[in-house]
């Protein structure tokens, strides 16, 4: 599917989420934001369409809502990541869809657990949107999240500190009421102890992080000033361009930048640079960056070096290290166009500059303004010197086939956004050449940077004079062309759908900047290149130069408002100059500026707050609704105050007048749209029907003076006629003059071709001669090494001979004690035998032996078998006894029960007895 099929789809898909917050519908939601992913988002944003303007307020929406789930929004805020791929489309998703607020509401409401995925989503989303980014301290949920990342980054948990640290640093620089809020806070001192203990961590961002968050917040204070003494600020400056040099990565390389161009606002730390020993070899090292292919790098790269060319003390040092000498192999390659250099680091500074400068706009335009400026800064210094040396006209003559590279003809079907940078380009080059033409003020200079003007390349001959050359070799009508380009592309842009004039991004202004550029040069060099005056005139008498004109004679710009006067004193006195149109347009635009300053103040005056393009969840959509709901506070707060407890349908008629205060404001808002583009068109309307107007009267009039001038010329042709005889004589000489000048010109040649000839044969030679120097070295060096290896081997030769003497010497004694323990082996033998006889017959009476001891055994064990038996009836008889004496036991215990009982009996009759008679008594003993 398309971009706009996709949009169309995720527009439905939020609108039907928004209704019902249900599973189908958020997987929908879901899928449709994944699509939109896989597709181009380059430069959605900054398109101005309405559609996708549409998608990103609700998905901003649905961001800020807690009661969307993490996962779908882990995917919007993925899909805004990737929407916020340039400069313009993050300002856009900061400044007018609040992004940056509403990540801050979605970490606050998570803060209670930082290390979740979707708060360090958030958190390295924040920190690629505030780059480089002023944060207002209106912002919502500001000051909640710089508590929440002073927490993080005091805590241990090593995935949240890096990007607090980032988001911190993005939060502190340039920003005061943040600053403020900070130190006013009561925990800042254990911050600060937090912070310093980082400088010792082994992650290079971490550091970097560290000392930016420092010298935004301490480096006019107290502990700023210990920080950066002199004492550690060498350490600081070695730190900072090891970082730049050998970074972890851009991101890095980025911070350690924007912290140095920060510190060198301070002026004490720029005195130290500027002492610094290392500073040459430091900002060598840095220039080779500009030798990779990496534009953001490059682009910081050059920001420094322009903030450092803002120190004067810096900028001689600077221009020491970009113009220092090159080698010859250099030198040879800047007058050779296509041939690779290989020249060192030092060397290659400042051909690296000029290299930038011709990188295509697209991707690196920044890169080529940057280098443009910086070389403005550079040879302004150099150039402006007493003396000026070799070095810098050896780099001005190789930086003249770039900028004539630079100085192309315009095309109005690439587009206004290609038209707007290259016309940026054109106008910082013109810049350039007129800043040089300033400063230096030989006329071989001024003839050398004619050529660049005019877009060609002569090779100035020593011999001539500079006029003569060139007179032969400029041509006004090219620069001519290159003013008709630009004012094509002025007049091809649509006033109505321009920007207002005092924009400084308008097409027209871009446009009118470079054509006044052009014309300030032109106007310069117009004692010295033939026709140049005429040209210059009759650009100056051309209708279209009203607009560019009149737009600089109205800017707020200081340096346009001064180009404009000089070019107006100089076309005030042409006759065909059209001042009248002129005057109209500066009316025009005059009466525009004003026409927009009343409009601005009603909207002030009704609207108390810019409308925010998208909703929160926290502020309304529009300052006009901010303006009603103040008003029917008001009023519901004086009802209350008359009649607190009378009025019960005070509610309803409220609801209703704000219905209808919503309506009206918003028709307001509408018409009040409506009158500024009516006004706005009427306004380019009035000034285009006064121009033609004009145009029409000047055209007439211009008629008639063709008419006069036509039989001027009928005269004249007759008078030139007579004069024409007397030139073909003229001519005839002239040719006889020309032929002897071809066939000296022709001797001439051949003598070059000749030098030419001798010279490749001499560079042949010189390569030769280099490459059998090169190669007899390397023999020398291989010859050295094989004699060392036969030294070594020839004594490990003679060490192993030694030790095989050693060795067989060694073997012959071996040898003898071998023959000499054979025959004690075969005595030994011969013992073994008369052994083994003996042992065969103490084996015969060991059987003996055995069959005796078997017939004993066999004995022994009948004898065991009949003591067994006898053993058991043993055992029979104890147990038989046993038993018996238990029944002996038995026995006794009832005799011995009997006694007693007889005891009784006989106790008893011996009572009974002792009551009767002797004799009885006698009777009864007798009978016991």
């Amino acid at each position: 599917m398309d971009m706009t099929t996709c949009l169309k789809s995720l527009l439905l898909s939020i609108q039907q989420y928004r209704g019902s917050r249900t599973a189908q519908t958020a997987a929908q939601l879901q899928k449709q934001v994944e699509e939109v992913s896989c597709l181009k988002c380059d430069q959605l944003l900054s398109s101005g369409q309405v559609l996708p303007s549409e998608c990103v307020s609700g998905l901003v929406e649905l961001v800020g809502n807690p009661n969307t789930s993490p996962a779908l929004m882990s995917s919007i805020i993925s899909l805004l990541t990737q929407l916020a791929c340039d400069d313009d489309s993050r300002e856009m998703l900061h400044s007018s869809y609040n992004l940056t607020s509403t990540l801050a509401s979605v970490i606050h409401c998570h803060s209670a657990t930082p290390g979740e995925p979707l708060v360090l989503q958030c958190l390295q989303v924040l920190q690629k949107l505030t780059y480089n980014t002023r944060v207002f301290q209106t912002t919502n949920y500001i000051y909640e999240l710089i508590t929440f990342l002073m927490t993080s980054i005091q805590s241990h948990n090593d995935d949240v500190i890096m990007p607090c640290l980032g988001l911190m640093a993005n939060l502190c620089r340039d920003n005061h009421s943040v600053q403020s809020h900070i130190k006013s806070l009561d925990n800042v001192k254990p911050f600060y102890r937090t912070l310093i203990n980082f400088l010792a961590h082994n992650s290079l961002t971490v550091v970097v992080f560290t000392l930016s968050i420092l010298a935004s917040l301490t480096l006019n204070e107290k502990v700023g000033e210990k920080l950066f003494d002199a004492k550690n600020i060498h350490q600081t400056f070695q730190l900072v361009f090891n970082i730049i040099v050998n970074g972890d990565g851009t991101l890095t390389r980025k911070y350690s930048v924007d912290l140095l161009v920060d510190i060198l606002k301070n002026p004490k730390i720029a005195d130290y640079l500027t002492r610094y020993q290392h500073f040459s070899a430091c900002v060598s090292q840095v220039l080779g960056l500009l030798q990779s292919k990496d534009p953001d790098s490059a682009a910081k790269v050059l920001e420094l070096l322009l903030a450092m060319c803002s120190v004067s003390g810096l900028r001689s040092l600077l221009c020491e290290v970009v113009f220092r000498p090159a080698g010859p192999k250099l030198r040879a390659a800047g007058r050779r166009q296509g041939v690779a250099v290989d020249g060192g680091r030092k060397a290659e500074s400042g051909l690296a500059l000029v290299q930038w400068l011709s990188s295509p706009v697209e991707g690196a335009e920044s890169c080529s303004l940057q280098a443009l400026q910086l070389l403005n800064e550079l040879l302004e210094e150099a150039l402006g010197a007493e003396s000026v040396s070799d070095c810098v006209l050896s780099f001005v003559e190789m930086l003249l086939p770039v900028l004539l590279g630079l100085l192309k003809s315009l095309d109005p079907a690439q587009g206004d956004a290609h038209l707007r940078k290259l016309c940026q380009r054109i106008t910082h080059v013109t810049g350039l050449l007129l800043d040089i033409l300033h400063v230096t003020q030989s006329v071989c200079r001024l003839c050398v940077f004619v050529c660049v003007l005019a877009l060609t390349l002569p090779l100035l001959c020593a011999e001539d004079s500079t006029t003569s050359v060139v007179s032969r070799q400029v041509s006004a009508q090219l620069c001519l062309s290159q003013v008709e380009s630009i004012l094509s592309c002025c007049h091809s842009n649509n006033p109505l759908t321009c920007l207002p004039p005092g924009s400084d991004n308008d097409l027209s202004q871009v446009c009118a900047e470079a054509l006044l550029k052009t014309l300030e040069l032109m106007s310069k060099l117009r004692q010295q290149v033939r026709d140049m005056e005429t040209s210059f005139y009759r650009i100056l008498q051309d209708q279209r130069i009203v607009t560019p004109l009149s737009l600089a004679l109205t800017s707020h710009h200081r340096d346009r408002v001064q180009t404009g006067l000089s070019l107006l004193f100089e076309a005030a006195s042409l006759p065909d100059f059209p001042s009248l149109v002129l005057g109209e347009s500066i009316a025009a635009n005059n009466a525009y500026r004003q026409r927009e300053a009343e409009l601005s103040v009603k909207r002030v005056a009704v609207q108390e707050v810019p409308p925010p393009r998208t909703n929160t969840g926290v502020l309304d959509s529009s300052g006009s609704s901010r303006s009603v709901h103040s008003l029917v506070e008001k009023i519901q707060n004086g009802l209350e105050l008359q009649e607190q407890n009378k009025d019960s349908h005070v509610s309803e008629i409220i609801d209703v007048y704000e219905q209808k205060l919503s309506a009206f404001a918003s028709k307001e808002s509408r018409l009040q749209d409506l009158l500024e583009a009516k006004a706005l068109a009427l306004s380019q309307a009035d000034r285009l029907i006064a121009q033609y107007r004009f145009q029409r009267a000047q055209a007439e009039a211009e008629a008639r003076k063709l008419g006069g001038l036509l039989k001027e010329a009928e005269r004249r042709r007759e008078d030139l006629q007579g004069e024409l005889g007397s030139q073909v004589l003229e001519v005839e000489r002239s040719k006889a003059d020309m032929e002897e000048l071809l066939q000296h010109n022709t001797r001439l040649q051949l003598d070059s071709e000749e030098h030419q000839a001798l010279k490749g044969a001499y560079n042949a030679l010189l390569n030769r001669f280099n490459e059998s120097e090169r190669l007899l070295k390397e023999l020398q060096s291989a010859h050295i090494s094989l004699t060392k290896q036969s030294d070594t081997l020839r004594k490990n030769h003679e060490a192993l001979q030694l030790q095989h003497e050693k060795m067989v010497s060694v073997m012959e004694e071996r040898e003898e004690e071998i023959r000499s323990l054979h025959s004690d082996l075969q005595q030994k033998n011969s013992d073994i035998l008369g052994l083994q006889g003996e042992l065969r017959a103490e084996e015969e009476k060991g059987k003996e032996k055995d069959q005796e001891r078997r017939d004993l055994e066999e004995t022994v064990d009948v004898l065991r078998k009949e003591l067994n038996k006898t053993e058991q009836a043993r055992k029979d008889v104890s147990i038989k006894a046993s038993s018996l004496e238990l029944q002996k036991s038995q026995l006794e215990t009832k005799l011995k029960q009997k006694e007693d009982e007889l005891n009784k009996h006989s106790a008893m009759i011996a009572m009974i007895h002792s009551l009767s008679s002797g004799k009885m008594k006698n009777d009864v003993n007798l009978s016991l």
